[in-house]
Formats: C-alpha cells, sequence, structure tokens
C-alpha cells in the first residue's frame, strides 16, 4: 500500500496514526494490528462501501478496455479496413464502414445475416466488409474455403452469391454438397474445389485468424464499427444505433 493510500484511508477512519507509520514497513505490530482492527470494524459497518468500489473498479476497467480496443483497432488499421482479399459490399465509398468477422457454422451469425442485410440496405451509406473467419470446427473450414475460393476464380458478385448460399445451408458442409452449391449457383464446380485446397486460400484464413488474435477475437459474429469493437450479436436497431454514433463521431 502507498502511504497516501493508507493516510487517506486512515483519515476516513477517524484513526490517527504517526506520519512515518503510513509505510507499512516502519509500523510496529501493534499498529498494524490496530490499523486492520479499524478498517475491518469500518467495512463490517458500511459494507456498502465494498459494493462502491467494486462499482468504480468495473467503470475503470470498462473504460480502460474501450482505449485499449480503441488502440488495437488503430494498429490493425489496414488488415482491417483495407485488406484487398476480403469482400466489400453496401456502398464502397459509404462514411461509415462496418466489417463482421463471421463463421458460416455460427447460429448467431446466421441470426445476424438478414439485419445486417437490412442495416446495409436501408441504410445506403454504409461499407461492409467480410472477414471470413472459421473458429468452429472443419465444417467451418471448408464453408471458408469455398467462398474465398470462390470469390478467386469467379469474382466478387458470384462470392456474394455463395455467402448468401452457405449462412443458410442445411445440412453438412462437405466437399461433396459445396459441390452441388457450386452447380447450383453456375459456378465452375472443378475450378472452385481445386482452388479451395491451394496456400493462398489458407493463408487468407491464416491472416484473418491472426488478426483475430491481435484484437483479441474470440468469438463469432463480431464487427468492428469505425473504430468501436462490437463483440456477439445485436439486434437491428441497436446496429443502427451504433452505426449512428459512428456517424455522428465523424
Amino acid at each position: 500500500m502507498t502511504k497516501t493510500f493508507l493516510a487517506a484511508t486512515a483519515l476516513a477512519l477517524g484513526f490517527a496514526l504517526p506520519a512515518q507509520a503510513f509505510d507499512l514497513s516502519n509500523l510496529t505490530e501493534d499498529e498494524r494490528a490496530a490499523f486492520r482492527d479499524e478498517v475491518r470494524a469500518y467495512l463490517l459497518e458500511n459494507p456498502e462501501v465494498i459494493m462502491e468500489a467494486v462499482q468504480v473498479l468495473e467503470s475503470r476497467q470498462q473504460e480502460q478496455a474501450a482505449k485499449d480496443e480503441v488502440a488495437q483497432v488503430q494498429a490493425n488499421h489496414d488488415a482491417i479496413f483495407n485488406d484487398a482479399n476480403s469482400w466489400v459490399g453496401g456502398n464502397p465509398e459509404g462514411d461509415v464502414t462496418v466489417v463482421e468477422f463471421l463463421d458460416y457454422r455460427c447460429g448467431y451469425c446466421r441470426k445476424a445475416y438478414e439485419e445486417i442485410e437490412t442495416l446495409v440496405k436501408t441504410d445506403g451509406n454504409i461499407r461492409f466488409i467480410v472477414k471470413e473467419f472459421p473458429i468452429l470446427g472443419e465444417e467451418s473450414l471448408i464453408s471458408s474455403k469455398f467462398a474465398i475460393a470462390t470469390r478467386m476464380v469467379a469474382g466478387d458478385e458470384a462470392y456474394k452469391r455463395a455467402h448468401d448460399a452457405l449462412i443458410s445451408l442445411r445440412g453438412d458442409a462437405t466437399a461433396e454438397t459445396l459441390g452441388a452449391l457450386a452447380d447450383e449457383l453456375g459456378l465452375d464446380r472443378a475450378a472452385i474445389l481445386a482452388k479451395m485446397e491451394t496456400p493462398e486460400v489458407a493463408a487468407i484464413i491464416d491472416a484473418n485468424h491472426q488478426l483475430g488474435t491481435a484484437l483479441q477475437i474470440s468469438g463469432t459474429p463480431t464487427f468492428v464499427v469505425q473504430d468501436t469493437m462490437v463483440r456477439g450479436y445485436v439486434p437491428l436497431d441497436g446496429m443502427r444505433d451504433i452505426v449512428s454514433t459512428a456517424r455522428s463521431d465523424g
């Protein structure tokens, strides 16, 4: 404990200690015991003080966490917002950028899908970026490989069609079912399935995982809206509020 803390505590408790005693190393055993007894008695008589202190601590921790997240986003700005390997939708010239880290097998990503689509379409001024972030097992990984390979082979419009199909895909995601999906979407099945297993596709997923580690992302969906991290599913109205705040903050 610091001398300042001990002095303030002693004064708050109405307990007088000699000036040199505010250094715990200089307290006699009797002074140390007396001080502890006074503190204990005060807290037992005023237990609400503990809750007040906990609330102050939690508030400070939340403020620091928010500052740390802003610093993390700024430190990784180009990887988040200017990555040539990530699909960009909505309004490419929009005044607010929303980035989503998603896993196609994630229930909350699927729940958020239609609401994010509505958000982007009805706003009209959002630049929307998708980060392939498979973390829920082999089916998640193969789904992201399919999406990335589709973009490489057939371009952005084909990627969007594949993305929309994958987020609502029922049943298992396997090479067979994804090959059939490619046929349904009018894509080159053989070229996409071959591209899925290339180092280029693996490198994109690895880079997204590394970025997620830097941003301390442990679940999906996770959004980055300008400098703000939004962890987990947020209903449409809540996302609109977040975008509005980002827009007003400039």
